[in-house]
């Protein structure tokens, strides 16, 4: 019990820290992982990480799909 409120706290903490040094992602991911690996079988440090790594993997397709839209409209 004391586990669970422990990681909701800190998973709490992560996303609601905003500093440019976080990557794109990676706060959101990492709470998600982090909740999601504790809950698979005390792997919440790995889920976290995991969760990071994908987080912003995701961000950045999505910054290049918009990128590549706008190119594709100011081009007509």
């Amino acid at each position: 019990m004391n586990r669970t409120l422990t990681t909701l706290a800190l998973a709490s903490a992560l996303a609601l820290v905003n500093t440019a040094a976080q990557a794109e992602g990676c706060t959101k991911g990492a709470a998600v992982g982090g909740v999601t690996g504790h809950v698979a079988g005390d792997h919440g440090v790995a889920g976290a990480a995991a969760g990071c790594a994908i987080g912003h993997h995701e961000a950045k397709k999505k910054d290049k799909a918009a990128s590549a839209a706008a190119a594709s409209g100011a081009a007509k």
